[in-house]
């Protein structure tokens, strides 16, 4: 495994963390709750130190099962977890008033079975909530111990400039793979400013696996029809011409296509560390191989020049 210092922290931090959205089951279909604590326990012991939930992936779900898997195990893991998002009657709403981000932060960790997490994260801005009220929740979480570092999630330059006039911001989440490079902009800024970066959406919901050469029929439900834009036309096909070159160079590691995608995100010099997310044990252990490789400038180059034309 790979590690890098992840911002002003003093934490060393593996470069892949383990994703769990899938694992609250909503908009991703059936879940076994044996298979997903036992992905987290084969990329714990392949060196993997990060674990990245929400109170939003299943309305709490996912937070029962990152706080199964680490039973016993916490003082050896990095725990982020986030608040703000809330499930209100089948609909999301925005919430991060200071009384709900400190009673949102203490459900969450009674689902996560401990007394505190080292990065907390507000998942979404709420523009129905002063910056400076959300900010101070967040500083009250931290000064009682409840939460180590403070991190923001789909935030702006002008929103993080903002948030740091009442708390130091420590990570930053933003989405970030091969077929989504619209905030990169936006992540050198935050790279420059010696903010942490972890991204999400690392596999661009699975198309970057290789596992969808023909367009699928999911479900209306499904959460890759409304977050990703891969899997609807033109861009589908555009995103298979850039699988065809991530194959090649595939091979030529004898390798898959996922572990090509992890190296080329890991690889840039602004994320510390790559969300991916995994449900069994065989995409854990897929994923953790790819570490032990890496992309070539020149593979690196043949691939940004397949992204260019894929976006042109």
């Amino acid at each position: 495994m790979r590690y890098k210092q992840i911002g002003k922290t003093n934490e060393k931090i593996s470069e892949l963390t383990i994703g769990t959205w899938a694992m609250g089951g909503v908009g991703w279909g059936d879940i076994d709750r044996r298979e997903n604590i036992a992905a987290i326990h084969a990329m714990l012991d392949e060196g993997v130190n990060f674990v990245d939930t929400a109170l939003i992936y299943g309305n709490g779900v996912s937070e029962e099962v990152v706080g199964e898997a680490l039973r016993g195990k916490r003082d050896k893991v990095l725990l982020a977890t986030k608040g703000g998002l809330l499930q209100v009657n089948n609909h999301v709403v925005k919430d991060c008033s200071k009384e709900s981000m400190l009673t949102q932060c203490d459900s969450s960790l009674k689902r996560l079975g401990t007394d505190y997490v080292d990065f907390y994260f507000v998942h979404w801005p709420d523009f129905n909530t002063p910056f400076a009220e959300t900010m101070h929740a967040m500083n009250e979480l931290k000064k009682t111990g409840k939460i180590r570092f403070v991190g923001v999630s789909n935030f702006t330059i002008e929103q993080m400039v903002e948030a740091e006039k009442y708390v130091q911001i420590d990570v930053f989440q933003p989405p970030y793979s091969m077929v989504n490079r619209t905030q990169e902009r936006l992540i050198r800024w935050v790279h420059d400013h010696h903010i942490g970066i972890m991204t999400y959406g690392s596999l661009g919901g699975g198309i970057l696996t290789g596992a969808f050469r023909t367009l699928p029929k999911l479900d209306p439900g499904d959460t890759r029809l409304f977050f990703y834009d891969s899997f609807v036309e033109p861009k589908f096909s555009r995103v298979m011409k850039l699988l065809e070159v991530l194959d090649k160079i595939a091979a030529a590691h004898k390798a898959t296509v996922s572990q090509v995608a992890i190296n080329w995100n890991t690889q840039k010099p602004f994320v510390d560390t790559s969300i991916i997310g995994v449900r069994n044990v065989n995409e854990a252990k897929e994923n953790c191989a790819g570490m032990h490789w890496s992309l070539s400038e020149a593979e690196v180059a043949e691939i940004d020049a397949a992204i260019l034309k894929m976006e042109a």
